[in-house]
């Protein structure tokens, strides 16, 4: 097998040059630190959803997220991240059975133990080809790079699988104060402005409050790795908190038919005292 899975969207969704890239995400992580205040005093959170379009259009609210889960550095030593598949239609959830993922900041290593224990679970596959053009993940890995430093992912694209697969997966590899869950998804897709918003504003407070119903593919691209989250974290207790809310006709895109993005982040009760 290929032992590293290669950058696919470097210099299209992020910048390709390395200390480009490094000064664009310290420059977004910079902008999200100030804007937190309040937020620093309190732990990191133990998931983050973050949106995944490029960085010009929902890095500084990926960035929002992302800057939550500076002061684990060093505690945090896995991150499992899950997204939607936007380029290869299958069953169930994909590992890409590689050691690593690159970027141009370097090489992120996949967590072995993590995978293997999904090695039982049927809904659980190795599939490279779902990973080899998939941007979802990939443009999280910087910000992982910048903010953790030495940390392993276990990348699963999510293709058609129901949510309590999806839940099976995140309560396997849950663990303790050394793992943090990324979910990466966008919200609406290509409404006007105005209703791109209440779309948006609608989805995330069915978010905040656990609300049973799922949230649809039309509210969100995530959806279905969202869905699997919600119930697995209510059960844990963590307590979600909306960090950062805007669409690409904020940023940098027309008002006509835009995307919308944001960063939630889920925090427990066992931080308290980390």
């Amino acid at each position: 097998m290929n032992l590293v899975r290669p950058a696919a969207v470097a210099g299209m969704f992020y910048p390709a040059e390395a200390a480009v890239l490094r000064a664009a995400v310290k420059r977004l992580l910079a902008g999200a630190e100030h804007a937190a205040g309040e937020a620093a005093a309190a732990p990191w959170p133990k998931s983050i959803i973050v949106p995944h379009a490029g960085y010009i259009y929902s890095g500084a609210v990926a960035a929002s997220g992302y800057a939550l889960l500076a002061k684990g550095r060093g505690h945090i030593r896995r991150v499992v991240l899950l997204g939607p598949a936007h380029r290869v239609p299958f069953r169930g959830l994909a590992l890409p059975g590689v050691q690593a993922m690159q970027t141009p900041l370097g090489t992120v290593a996949v967590d072995q133990a993590g995978v293997e224990a999904l090695a039982g679970l049927p809904q659980v596959r190795e599939m490279p080809v779902a990973h080899a053009q998939e941007h979802a993940l990939e443009v999280q890995l910087p910000f992982i790079q910048e903010v953790l430093g030495d940390v392993s992912v276990v990348p699963l694209v999510v293709g058609d699988a129901r949510p309590d697969e999806v839940a099976q997966v995140l309560e396997k590899l849950w663990g303790g104060e050394e793992t943090v869950i990324v979910i990466s998804s966008d919200l609406s897709h290509y409404h006007p402005y105005a209703e791109a918003r209440a779309i948006d504003h609608h989805t995330v407070e069915e978010i905040l409050r656990f609300d049973p119903m799922p949230i649809d593919h039309e509210q969100a691209c995530g959806a279905t790795p969202i869905n699997g989250l919600l119930p697995v974290a209510r059960k844990h207790q963590l307590h979600p908190r909306l960090v950062g809310l805007c669409n690409s006709g904020d940023t940098a895109g027309s008002r006509d038919a835009v995307v919308g993005y944001a960063a939630v982040a889920f925090y427990g009760e066992s931080h308290d005292h980390a």
